[in-house]
């Protein structure tokens, strides 16, 4: 690879960051975080999940090289290609196209993303992994060949607080998550605070996203919360959004039914007391005046047939396809009032 010139996409800056003064360069919370939230979420938080790394270039050739802070690269219900892999887009008539995806086989590497491409020069996206972290990440293109980094976009962020859905679970590749596709479908960007297993709706983690002037927040965390923590919770964190952010959206989202959710009644009392303790929390929120605050039922982000899931709960591609057709006409119209 001596043919190769190689670009740290620090140098010009990773979108999907929402925080300057991060411990690692890739995490998503701040390094002040550290000690005040809950271990297991500051542990999920070094995850470059929603992280994308923009430029253009005219080469006919894309390399990366990186290295991530686990070995663990694939999960028991998710792929390496998902859990630790890089997703290259190129812009193709004002739309982003897939092109190519890194199967990540090693913690450090160098490697081949995409040869004999088109000539032209274009716009190219890589999302990050999205169960590992990374510690660098550069691309290398042709020596002679022309690059130009693109700066994260100034635009206001759609903000995901939620669990391991919105972390990205189960998607086969990085540009597959709901939040990365609505992301793409908006020319957006997007900040994915999804911390698996441990979306909670806690006020300490809210602190901290509460800090970023997005353009909506979205709380998705009744799968990860019990009827009491959501009943007690949910009136904080959205009044502590509306105080710093008083008159940007806020949507609440439902639970997600799971795929056989049919065959088991336990399952079906334990999500209804869920939902309605969103409900409830929602609509005294409401009686409390707290404007422009909002509530979708998740019944049927992930379809009907049973068939949107790798093990009845974290969507497979087909479901976060379904997730993101299913929210896009909701978030659109917020972006719009």
């Amino acid at each position: 690879m001596d043919d190769l010139i190689w670009h740290d996409v620090r140098e010009w800056g990773i979108e999907g960051r929402g925080f300057a003064d991060t411990e690692n360069y890739f995490d998503r919370l701040p390094a002040r975080a550290k000690g005040v939230v809950r271990e297991e979420v500051w542990n999920l938080s070094r995850h470059s999940t929603g992280m994308s790394a923009h430029f253009e270039t005219d080469a006919t050739a894309i390399h990366i090289r990186f290295s991530l802070t686990s070995e663990g690269l694939a999960l028991p219900n998710m792929p390496a290609s998902g859990v630790s892999g890089f997703d290259l887009y190129a812009k193709h008539q004002n739309a982003w196209r897939w092109l190519a995806t890194h199967q990540t086989t090693a913690q450090t590497q160098a490697a081949l993303l995409m040869q004999d491409i088109q000539s032209g020069r274009r716009a190219y996206h890589i999302n990050l992994p999205l169960h590992n972290g990374v510690k660098s990440l550069e691309i290398g293109i042709p020596k002679g060949t022309t690059f130009a980094p693109i700066p994260p976009r100034k635009i206001k962020p759609i903000l995901w607080y939620g669990t391991s859905i919105t972390h990205g679970l189960c998607a086969s590749r990085p540009g597959l998550t709901f939040v990365n596709i609505l992301g793409r479908r908006f020319d957006r960007p997007i900040l994915n605070f999804g911390f698996s297993g441990n979306g909670r709706l806690e006020i300490e983690v809210g602190r901290f996203l509460a800090e970023i002037d997005a353009a909506i927040f979205v709380i998705d965390c009744v799968p990860n919360s019990s009827p009491q923590q959501i009943a007690e919770r949910t009136g904080p964190l959205v009044k502590l959004f509306r105080e710093k952010h008083p008159s940007a959206p806020i949507l609440l989202l439902g639970q997600r039914k799971e795929a056989n959710l049919t065959f088991l009644p336990k399952m079906i009392a334990d999500r209804k007391l869920q939902d309605d303790a969103l409900r409830n929390a929602y609509e005294k929120l409401i009686a409390e005046k707290i404007d422009n605050l909002h509530f979708r039922s998740g019944d049927d982000v992930i379809g009907s047939d049973g068939e949107g899931t790798v093990d009845g709960s974290h969507p497979n591609d087909l479901g976060m396809m379904r997730y993101a057709d299913a929210l896009e006409p909701e978030l659109r119209k917020l972006l719009r009032d």
